[in-house]
C-alpha cells in the first residue's frame, strides 16, 4: 500500500506543480485580485487551481489503486476525504503565505517545500482517517 500511494501521490503531486506552475506564470501571470474583502495573490490563486485538479485526481487515485481494502462507503469516504484536503489545503496557504510573504522566498520553491510538508500529513490522514478499515 505504502509503494502504490507513493507512486500515485508523487504522479498526483508531479502533476499539482505543473498546474500551480503554469497558472503562476501564465494564466495569472503575477496578477492580484482584490475582491474588497481580500486580495488573492498568483501564487495564493495557482494553488486554488491547482487544488482543485489535485482534489478530484487525487481520490480517485486513492480510491481504486491506493486504498482498496477500505470498506467505508465511498460517500464517507469522500466526506472525510474533503475534510482531510480542507485541513491539508489550509496548511499549505499559510506556509505557503509564510515563505513568500515573510521569508521572501521564491514562490515556487516555497510552494514545493509546502507540498512536501502537505504529503506527510496527508498520507497519516488519509491511512488513519479517510480510508482506514473497519474492523468486524
Amino acid at each position: 500500500m505504502t509503494f502504490r500511494y507513493a507512486v500515485c501521490g508523487g504522479v498526483n503531486t508531479l502533476l499539482g506543480l505543473l498546474i500551480w506552475y503554469l497558472s503562476f506564470h501564465f494564466i495569472f501571470n503575477r496578477m492580484v485580485v482584490d475582491l474588497g474583502f481580500y486580495t488573492f495573490e498568483s501564487y495564493t490563486l495557482a494553488l486554488v487551481m491547482s487544488s482543485s485538479f489535485s482534489f478530484c485526481f487525487g481520490f480517485i487515485l486513492n480510491k481504486f489503486i491506493v486504498f482498496t481494502a477500505s470498506n467505508l462507503k465511498g460517500r464517507i469516504q469522500l466526506f472525510r476525504y474533503f475534510l482531510s484536503f480542507a485541513f491539508n489545503l489550509t496548511l499549505n496557504y499559510f506556509l505557503l503565505k509564510f515563505l513568500v510573504e515573510v521569508m521572501h522566498w521564491d514562490a515556487f520553491l516555497s510552494q514545493v517545500l509546502t507540498t512536501l510538508v502537505v504529503i506527510a500529513v496527508s498520507y497519516v490522514s488519509q491511512k488513519y482517517f479517510t480510508f482506514k478499515t473497519k474492523h468486524a
